[in-house]
């Protein structure tokens, strides 16, 4: 068979046999490619998906959006803390929001949930852990600052500059104990100038009643070498009337603790607004 030549004197059979071939080469590669290609945009998205799935959960610190002179802590520092509300303060010390919520709209329910800023810090623990965004950590900052509160008028205390004066110790006594869910029963033991040695709660009860042991009060007060005491304990109902059995306590006390030369100086009924002097009423 003659082979039929072009004008480059190459063999035309051999030119088209090479086309076809190359052809074939390059459909299969491009084939070859193109699923290659597939796959990996298949990885690719499957790992993209993921990703995107964590990526759009809603941004926790959204204050950081908000026009600087509206920020809670710009406008501290420019205008003062008291230009604040409460909301707003409470969120500069909680620091940051929960899911979806920034800091502040956090801080506006819980003072909504707890009926206001002196319940919501005296609340414990297990109540502040309940509420939706509300994790040890955050509940661990409530407490922080209701103790530092408590600590600022305790200073007063240990001073004995304000000591006898009954209304720095009841706002102490509210701070302490005067959102307890469940009935407490406290000593403030004293020294002979009357300084604070001492608070403790001394009991734990339950909602209505603490049991108390007077000769616990005694043994403690000796511990501490006191020379007064002031007894207190909460009315979780949010009356502070004294029973009839806190009177006769006090009256058991008295007398205990005047063996040994520990004076009784008050005993208060507490609530979270508000407090009752036995003393005050003449029962001491």
């Amino acid at each position: 068979m003659k082979h039929l030549k072009d004008e480059n004197n190459r063999c035309v059979a051999d030119t088209v046999t090479h086309k076809n071939s190359c052809k074939s080469t390059c459909k299969n590669s491009h084939k070859s490619t193109v699923e290659s290609t597939l796959q990996t945009t298949e990885k690719t998205t499957g790992k993209t998906s993921a990703k995107t799935k964590v990526n759009i959960e809603p941004c926790k610190d959204v204050i950081s959006r908000w026009q600087e002179d509206e920020r809670p802590r710009e406008r501290l520092l420019r205008h003062g803390p008291e230009n604040l509300s409460t909301a707003e303060l409470l969120a500069l010390c909680l620091v940051s929001g929960s899911k979806g919520e920034d800091a502040v709209r956090m801080s506006r329910r819980l003072l909504e949930e707890f009926g206001g800023v002196g319940t919501l810090l005296g609340a414990p623990i297990s109540a502040l852990t309940k509420f939706r965004g509300v994790g040890l950590a955050k509940a661990a900052q409530i407490k922080a600052i209701h103790e530092l509160m408590a600590r600022d008028v305790e200073v007063d205390l240990a001073k004995g500059q304000r000591f006898n004066d009954q209304q720095s110790v009841s706002r102490y006594l509210r701070k302490r104990i005067g959102h307890s869910p469940r009935e407490v029963f406290a000593c403030l033991y004293l020294n002979s100038k009357h300084e604070l040695l001492a608070f403790e709660i001394m009991f734990n009860g339950s909602i209505d009643r603490a049991h108390v042991h007077p000769r616990e009060v005694l043994r403690r007060g000796i511990e501490l070498n006191a020379a007064a005491i002031i007894l207190a304990h909460n009315h979780p109902s949010g009356v502070a009337e004294p029973s009839q059995a806190d009177i006769f306590l006090t009256k058991e006390l008295t007398n205990l603790l005047k063996q040994v030369d520990i004076r009784v100086l008050d005993h208060f009924v507490v609530c979270a607004r508000n407090t009752v002097s036995l003393a005050a009423r003449g029962l001491i």
